[in-house]
């Protein structure tokens, strides 16, 4: 296996680069850190980090991925979780305010980044948008078990309580916006199930 020159394999300086980025640029933002705080901290000259990455946009991409498949795999988690249409969104839910409950809880990476590059063009901007867009249709797809006709506006419905939620719990009380943003959740599923029309009579 290739060694770097840091001591470390290739992809052990990879990954301590990754992790360092995240973890600053979660904590700090993207635009006020700079390459050589991240080679610093991630002990690694800046020859190793554009061996892996062309330049700090690709960083933030590969930042910005490995949240979005961190992401997924809890979202697959919670609908696992539960046969029952509704409780799997309720299990969603749940995932998302124990994000917001965890120590170091800094918001939304994603809605983060798209505060600091707001060009829809840009790359990272695109990025924001297309894990949104993944958000959106599986809740979609799921609120359809529960009532097809409204579940798409449902869904634009708990995208919008969720960045709400992502927005406020790193300013207010986290437990306090978790009951808020599940008590919306449980009135918008109260209000599809409600609405769903009974099935035609044979």
């Amino acid at each position: 296996m290739s060694r770097s020159s840091e001591g470390g394999t290739i992809s052990e300086a990879r990954t301590r680069l990754l992790n360092t980025a995240t973890r600053i640029f979660y904590t700090e933002g993207i635009h006020s850190v700079g390459i050589d705080r991240i080679t610093a901290e991630a002990q690694v000259t800046r020859a190793t980090l554009y061996r892996h990455f062309a330049g700090k946009e690709e960083l933030v991409l590969a930042y910005l991925d490995q949240a979005d498949q961190a992401i997924r795999a809890q979202v697959a988690a919670a609908i696992t979780s539960s046969d029952s249409p509704a409780d799997q969104i309720r299990a969603v839910a749940a995932s998302i305010t124990d994000g917001i409950r965890s120590p170091g809880f800094r918001g939304c990476a994603f809605l983060n980044a798209a505060a600091e590059y707001f060009d829809p063009t840009h790359p990272i901007h695109q990025a924001v948008l297309a894990h949104r867009q993944w958000f959106l249709n599986t809740l979609t797809d799921l609120l359809a078990h529960t009532n097809d006709k409204d579940a798409e506006a449902a869904a634009r419905h708990l995208v919008m309580l969720r960045d709400g939620a992502m927005a406020a719990g790193c300013l207010f009380d986290p437990q306090l916006i978790s009951e808020t943003f599940l008590n919306g959740v449980e009135g918008l599923l109260n209000k599809l199930t409600t609405d769903t029309p009974a099935p035609a009579q044979g």
